[in-house]
């Protein structure tokens, strides 16, 4: 248990640290003048769509139903895109953590096929960070030879993951859709029963948190983290060729074979295949934990490898096969810049401790929501056979309680920030 605790005290960590940049990322795009008018020319061929699409002369080329579906459009699931953005920004900028976790299980609520669902995503991700993401001030966060041995390996496992989910969405949809569900069970089973432990003995003791850091009591005097001896006996091998890092925290600097830090990334390039996320809530714990490298050099070297995993991915994997709705992932770029924005302010007026609770909420929530969907998929593959009234039944709980769940959230966290807004101001 203490092992696993100490895995999600990193997991978390690491998803701080990349909130932290999804906020700056969006700081950026909506205080620069090009990069806003970058993103209207993004967007304004789904506004000429929606005028096109009210006057009844909707061009078959951009969104007929005679056309492939990720063309398919309408002017209500482009508004509950910016919805589940806006939703996803707001725990990322009021958490700190966790935010992009909500957002495939959101889109499959809404009828999105998954593969479809984990393109748009990717998409999503890569937009906003190259409109958005500078130089990085203090560039020596990042170690070059680690990053490229983990961008070896992450494209690997970015190949391999999205060749698994083509293949299992053309022998049958409903199996890619399983699949996907399947992996964010016991993800999000796994973060939202430790964050909502972590709620609870807050609570208990009448504490408060500070939700932007990860409140790990692994850190170390140096900066680093408690390392495990299988680290050391990684960085005792002497495969070549060896990367040197380190070298500014510790005199000499550390070594490891850059064969172990590509298996790290395939694995974390193949979940992000599978899932649609960035792969930096993996990255964290295998770099300090496995790998045994300082935090200070994993948070620069972290966000890197998010970049061009999910640029890789999402071209390569998805976009070249048609597995990415733009009109979605253009709806997502606009309501998680408002979304972060107003959840970062929004912590300056609440206790951190709600928060938390709320983060907890939000991660279960999307837990029960692919939950309780697979019964009606395994019925659907013939694996088992369950009423229907009962499928609908357990559907349509998992659906209205995860969307109920996130609906209190954002509405909590937008009436304190409006409440609030003189105070804010000042």
């Amino acid at each position: 248990m203490k092992k696993m605790r100490k895995v999600y005290d990193m997991m978390l960590e690491a998803s701080v640290a990349h909130a932290k940049w999804d906020y700056e990322v969006s700081s950026n795009i909506l205080k620069r003048k090009s990069r806003l008018l970058i993103l209207f020319i993004l967007l304004l061929p789904i506004i000429l769509v929606s005028l096109a699409q009210a006057t009844g002369n909707l061009p078959v080329s951009l969104g007929g139903k005679e056309t492939y579906t990720p063309e398919f459009y309408t002017t209500s699931v482009f508004l509950l895109s910016i919805v589940i953005g806006f939703c996803a920004g707001l725990i990322t900028g009021c958490i700190g953590a966790g935010g992009g976790f909500i957002i495939t299980p959101a889109l499959m609520s809404i009828g999105i096929k998954g593969i479809l669902a984990v393109g748009t995503d990717l998409f999503h991700i890569f937009a906003k960070a190259i409109m958005g993401t500078v130089i990085h001030k203090k560039l020596g966060n990042v170690c070059v030879g680690l990053a490229v041995a983990f961008l070896v390996g992450s494209g690997i496992g970015v190949v391999g993951g999205g060749v698994i989910n083509r293949t299992l969405y053309e022998i049958n949809p409903i199996l890619s859709d399983t699949f996907i569900s399947l992996f964010y069970v016991f993800l999000l089973g796994f973060l939202g029963v430790y964050a909502l432990t972590d709620f609870l003995r807050l609570r208990k003791k009448g504490e408060d948190v500070d939700v932007h850091r990860s409140g790990s009591s692994l850190k170390e005097k140096d900066g680093s983290l408690k390392k495990a001896t299988l680290s050391s006996r990684l960085q005792a091998s002497n495969i070549p060729p060896v990367i040197n890092f380190d070298q500014d925290l510790v005199p000499g600097g550390k070594k490891i074979p850059a064969l172990f830090v590509a298996i790290c990334g395939s694995i974390v390039g193949f979940v992000a295949a599978i899932m649609g996320v960035g792969g930096g809530f993996l990255t964290f714990p295998m770099f300090v934990y496995i790998l045994g490298v300082s935090s200070y050099t994993t948070v620069g070297t972290d966000i890197t490898q998010i970049i061009f995993t999910a640029g890789f991915a999402s071209i390569t994997q998805y976009a070249i096969y048609g597995f990415i709705f733009y009109t979605l992932a253009m709806g997502m770029l606009i309501g998680s810049l408002a979304g972060i924005q107003i959840g970062a302010l929004t912590t300056k007026v609440v206790r951190g401790i709600y928060i938390r609770g709320f983060y907890a909420m939000a991660i279960l929530a999307g837990f029960f929501n692919r939950l309780f969907i697979l019964p009606k998929k395994l019925d659907e593959l013939g694996v088992i056979a369950i009423p229907k009234t009962i499928l609908a039944v357990l559907t349509q709980f998992g659906t209205i309680s995860f969307y109920i769940t996130i609906a209190i959230f954002a509405l909590w966290v937008t009436s304190k920030f409006f409440l609030n807004i003189k105070q804010l101001r000042a």
